[in-house]
């Protein structure tokens, strides 16, 4: 049971964290965002056509190549096959499939939940999970995951199939019926069968197929990327489905699957919400602020989650030319939702909360509201419009109140009230 063990702590930051890391709001050094709003000419932006043509562009272009990594698209062979199909899920509750999708020379799983008394085609929320599908709900017909362990040593004898007892262990992350309730659907992918997690997992993931025996280039697509493009993949699979309605799909991602749904955001514009949960550095957390996890504990702990253009700002971090703002700020006009936890100081729920507003005047270009205030809300104070942001009591983690909050977000801006 060794290997569920790891998958278990990649759920959190169950590791030692680096003595000296700062916790204290006196020790935040004084720093200048690098300017959302303005041309590498040095022009202001000042209308939601020129952030589109011009700014969002030269954005993400650079997070592209000094963060994330370019990765392609949608590989011309891809296939979807139904693996399996119960009409009454959850006591009759919902439909549940199984379905296969196969490219580039990878499989992922993914997992669908629909509710069975929609009325047309249902919303869905889509995310990656840490454990399995299995893990995901207690439902005997998920088929159990083959799991990796978070080590290249461990890893060496390939994934093991999960055991029974790990059934339904993540389900408190995933409150199936609660969604159900809401007339969403809901669609996961262990994100292992994309990648999986440890420096070297890459030769047994996507990526090998594109890079095609050439040396990784400092550029070159990263896990993180890796993960956020089985997420498109998936969203490939959602717009063929007719019980789905492809046009109101909400991506979230939890802790690194945060930083994931973030760029997962950015790169794919079919996903019309998109949520972060406790992302910290590297997803909403602004760098500069140097609290909790930095990038050098990310790039030393995490070498294959980022490119290796990335590495430079290991102990140059204030001389980036982009921070988590402009990463937020890539998803307008769409709504975002970020959220934080305010027992994970590691992930800098301060630092997450000022990500979000700072990347608030994109919005106002389009004539929406983002977050209008720079004080941090309190503890169960949902602040923000077309950009929303909450910090809750607990730890690292991913709860009901969370998906309340999401689902009211998403039932707002889908019209669905």
């Amino acid at each position: 049971m060794r290997h569920l063990t790891v998958c278990l702590m990649l759920a959190g930051a169950a590791f030692a964290q680096p003595p000296g890391t700062n916790y204290d709001e006196s020790k935040v050094p004084g720093y200048t965002l690098p300017e959302l709003l303005k041309l590498n000419s040095g022009e202001a932006v000042k209308d939601a056509k020129t952030w589109r043509e011009k700014r969002r562009p030269e954005v993400f272009s650079l997070l592209e190549g000094q963060m994330f990594g370019k990765a392609p698209g949608r590989h011309e062979r891809m296939t979807f096959e139904l693996t399996s199909l119960e009409p009454n899920a959850l006591g009759g509750k919902a439909v549940r499939k199984e379905i296969a999708i196969t490219t580039a020379g990878k499989t992922m799983s993914l997992l669908l939940y629909l509710p069975k008394d929609a009325k047309g085609p249902a919303p869905v929320f889509l995310g990656l999970n840490f454990q399995g599908n299995h893990a995901v709900t207690k439902e005997a017909g998920v088929k159990l995951a083959m799991t990796w362990p978070r080590t290249a040593k461990e890893a060496e004898a390939g994934a093991k199939q999960a055991l029974e007892t790990s059934r339904g262990a993540a389900a408190s992350r995933w409150p199936v019926e609660l969604i159900l309730s809401k007339g969403y659907g809901l669609a996961t992918i262990y994100y292992c069968d994309i990648e999986p997690d440890f420096n070297g997992g890459m030769k047994h993931g996507v990526r090998p197929h594109y890079l095609r025996g050439k040396a990784e280039a400092p550029d070159d697509w990263a896990a993180i990327a890796a993960w956020a493009w089985g997420l498109s993949r998936a969203m490939d699979y959602l717009e063929n489905d007719r019980a789905v309605d492809a046009k109101k799909v909400a991506v979230m991602g939890h802790s690194r699957l945060g930083k994931t749904s973030l760029w997962a955001g950015a790169a794919d514009e079919r996903f019309a919400i998109v949520i972060s949960n406790n992302s910290g550095e590297g997803g909403a957390a602004i760098s500069r602020r140097m609290f909790g996890e930095n990038v050098k504990n990310l790039n030393t702990s995490f070498p294959h989650w980022f490119t290796g253009n990335y590495k430079q700002y290991n102990e140059r971090v204030a001389e980036m030319g982009f921070d988590s703002h402009m990463l937020i700020g890539l998803i307008a006009p769409r709504p975002v939702y970020i959220a934080s936890a305010e027992e994970d100081r590691w992930a800098d729920p301060r630092g997450e909360f000022l990500g979000a507003a700072a990347a608030s005047p994109v919005w106002r270009l389009y004539g929406k509201k983002g977050i209008e205030t720079d004080k941090m809300p309190g503890l169960h104070e949902p602040v923000g419009d077309a950009v929303g942001y909450h910090i809750r009591a607990g730890k690292h983690d991913v709860t009901d109140y969370d998906w309340e909050q999401w689902i009211r977000f998403a039932d707002r801006h889908f019209g669905r009230r």
